[in-house]
């Protein structure tokens, strides 16, 4: 009974899990609902620096974690419960690796952004062309994003449309600073205006104000970060401990158990995200896709 209870509740939270994967909208019109679960995904795995990985390798990646560690917890603890949530917890390991990698990759960026404009704002003095001041970035701009304006380039090269070369230019970055770079070039190219070299120095002095900023709300913050995660992570270490021992968690195999674990995971969940709002600094959210 309590093998069933475990594999029913560790089923019952991948399903849950997994449906917050799918695409709601029908695959015939060949268009995504902007901003939603696939398309936040996607901007996490392209500002992870692995934009060939698809969100469905992810989920892949998620339940080959959740069997791998079912099977080595069932067998070290012989309680299928404990099991089953020692694997829930860790089929999210793929998801936070993304999502730290990510974090960790844009705040590099945030600070190249403003040699980025710098960089533009001079080739648009020097007299470039809007599609020369952005290709030259390939090779005078930030080492870590030379690749995305190489692939800029070619695209130009090769197709001669601006518009498509910065539309596939934004979705490489999956950058807010970016979108809103591309979305200003693209108004200049297409309406004209003599004011973009001013709106870029505007644009960098903005970007490195708010990098001081955000630099010093990050170092007096970032202790409730940490403090949650020692406070989440405790009870789960006292439970890894006990699990040592079959005879210590055999509570945990009955119906009873495992709404224990359960609750306790949800009020754990809720507590750790609670305090990670209150603790994080909000990320700027694309708008101009």
């Amino acid at each position: 009974m309590g093998a069933l209870v475990g594999l029913v509740l560790g089923v019952g939270l991948f399903l849950i899990w997994w449906s917050c994967w799918v695409d709601p909208q029908p695959a015939a019109p060949l268009e995504r609902r902007r901003g939603g679960l696939l398309d936040r995904a996607r901007d996490l795995l392209a500002q992870a620096g692995v934009p060939t990985v698809s969100p469905q390798a992810l989920a892949a990646a998620c339940l080959t974690v959740w069997l791998l560690v079912a099977f080595v917890a069932l067998a070290v603890t012989q309680s299928p419960t404990v099991a089953a949530a020692f694997a829930t917890m860790a089929a999210w390991g793929p998801v936070a690796l993304v999502v730290s990698r990510a974090r960790r990759r844009r705040a590099v960026l945030r600070e190249l952004w403003p040699e980025v404009v710098d960089n533009l704002a001079s080739g648009v003095r020097a007299g470039l062309s809007l599609p020369e001041a952005v290709a030259q970035l390939a090779e005078r701009g930030p080492e870590a994003l030379r690749p995305a304006f190489e692939a800029f380039a070619l695209d130009y090269r090769a197709t001669g449309r601006f518009g498509e070369a910065l539309d596939d230019l934004k979705e490489r970055l999956a950058d807010p600073v970016a979108d809103r770079i591309c979305e200003s070039l693209r108004i200049t190219r297409e309406v004209g205006g003599a004011d973009l070299g001013r709106l870029l120095r505007s644009l960098s002095a903005f970007l490195r104000e708010d990098l001081r900023t955000r630099s010093e709300l990050a170092a007096r913050q970032s202790w409730t970060v940490n403090a949650a995660r020692v406070a989440v992570a405790a009870p789960w270490l006292v439970l890894a401990m006990l699990s040592s021992r079959p005879e210590s968690v055999k509570a945990y195999d009955s119906g009873a158990g495992a709404v224990v674990l359960m609750v306790g995971g949800a009020v754990c969940l809720l507590a750790y995200r609670v305090m990670v709002r209150i603790g994080r600094l909000p990320e700027e959210e694309r708008v101009l896709r």
